[in-house]
């Protein structure tokens, strides 16, 4: 089984045991990346929500064989791009060295889209300035894009209806919507991302069934989206004894208690795409690894046909 994580925050400095500021335990970057190629996870697309997050995503693709970036500025984080002087032309020159600069290590254009869910830290009117302007980044690169949309009241698919022409391919990640929105992205050729904030509740799993296997990818979005127990999803994952296969999901301890070879609770990472895949498996009706040749093939032609693993 090979698997492609579309959506690995892995700048986030809990990663690096860092949190709210404060060193509670030692880095365990290279062990979660142990785990999450035990689970089978051949590549992970480390996402870029802003400049700085970026270069970072770069760094870590250059350290890691199996890391790969994404070059962007998310839609809560766009209120930073004109700030202490700096014109966006200038923010969005900089994403473009970087991916004149990483040739090979960049895979997608993002994170970018709309969020009318958090307001708070950047307006719609701010939010629709920035992602136009990503289109022009995609058609100067030609690389395919990574789409944020929540809750956007139809005007993140507008957008791309009008900008359509100028990519050729793309994911909307993390995937919440409702069966009318997701027919509406299909219709637009866009591949569909699926993690555990995908399967929460009972309508999220019917809509979840009906993403074709031809536009399915996976992911785990974190540290974040990880399959709780209050999610309607978590009554699908299997029993141990029910396993396909020798993989069983680590075990996790408290932050406090940190342990190298443990996850950490709350902090969801790469190996539990597994339960992704699970979940879907059920979903759909096939096998786990089934239904990960899909993810893997879809993921692999739309971002890493250039790349061997």
């Amino acid at each position: 089984m090979k698997i492609i994580d579309i959506g690995a925050n892995l700048t986030d400095p809990v990663f690096r045991g860092v949190y709210r500021g404060k060193r509670v335990h030692e880095d365990d970057m290279n062990k979660m990346i142990e785990r999450a190629q035990s689970a089978g996870i051949v590549a992970m697309m480390v996402t870029g929500g802003n400049l700085a997050e970026s270069k970072q995503a770069i760094k870590l693709s250059h350290e890691h064989s199996s890391l790969f970036a994404t070059v962007g500025c998310h839609p809560t984080r766009t209120s930073e791009i004109e700030v202490d002087g700096r014109s966006a032309d200038a923010y969005f020159s900089q994403l473009h060295e970087l991916i004149k600069t990483n040739s090979g290590r960049v895979v997608a254009i993002g994170e970018c889209g709309l969020d009318y869910d958090r307001l708070q830290f950047s307006s719609k009117e701010v939010q629709n300035k920035h992602f136009s302007r990503h289109f022009e980044l995609t058609k100067a690169t030609g690389l395919p894009m990574f789409l944020h949309d929540r809750n956007t009241e139809g005007d993140f698919a507008r957008t791309i209806k009008k900008n359509r022409h100028r990519f050729g391919d793309g994911v909307v990640h993390s995937f919440t919507g409702t069966e009318a929105d997701l027919r509406e992205l299909l219709e637009l050729n866009l591949h569909i991302g699926i993690n555990g904030c995908s399967l929460k509740t009972e309508e999220n799993l019917a809509v979840a069934k009906l993403v074709p296997l031809d536009r399915l990818m996976i992911e785990t979005d974190c540290p974040y989206c990880e399959i709780r127990p209050t999610h309607a999803s978590h009554a699908l994952l299997p029993a141990k004894s029910e396993n396909t296969d020798e993989w069983q999901m680590p075990e996790s301890k408290r932050k406090e208690r940190w342990s190298g070879e443990c996850m950490v609770k709350s902090r969801n990472e790469p190996c539990t795409i597994r339960q992704v895949i699970q979940v879907m498996a059920k979903l759909h009706n096939i096998s786990e690894t089934e239904l990960a040749n899909h993810a893997y093939e879809n993921t692999y032609r739309v971002f890493f046909k250039n790349v061997s693993f």
